[in-house]
């Protein structure tokens, strides 16, 4: 249901939230090695998630990524948003261009039930409801 690159920007989101007391800035290669991933899909990813200001950024030597303690409080549904867009939560689970009630796909029903529960999932979860789990080895961001 999500690309690839909206799951790399969540587990991306979380680890900055896991350093919110840490008062200093995470670059992209610190950031891209803790959560397997490339760096240039999470530069590409964090550029993007600054602009729809879910973190943010300082230029220079000291400079890289952070989350305020507002930005802490969004829910999860706010970087899906500014990675995959809203649409993810209203497509077709067969990739379907008509799908609806009315015109159903054969898994339409079904669906939607999932696709509403993991929408609900992200909107009601915030970025600090899932660090904590991080933070105290609970839930782990690779593997």
């Amino acid at each position: 249901m999500l690309s690839y690159t909206c799951k790399t920007a969540i587990k991306a989101v979380i680890y900055l939230a896991s350093k919110h007391d840490i008062p200093t800035n995470a670059g992209i290669k610190e950031i891209a090695e803790y959560i397997d991933a490339s760096e240039h899909t999470v530069g590409k990813l964090l550029q993007t998630l600054v602009k729809q200001n879910v973190i943010n950024s300082v230029k220079g030597p000291s400079g890289g990524f952070h989350i305020s303690k507002e930005q802490l409080k969004q829910p999860i549904a706010n970087i899906v948003a500014a990675i995959d867009g809203d649409e993810v939560f209203k497509e077709c689970g067969l990739g379907l261009s008509k799908c609806s009630s009315a015109h159903p796909c054969p898994i339409h029903d079904e669906y939607k039930v999932a696709r509403d529960l993991i929408e609900q999932l992200f909107a009601t979860n915030k970025i600090c409801d899932l660090c904590k789990p991080v933070n105290t080895g609970l839930a782990y961001l690779i593997g």
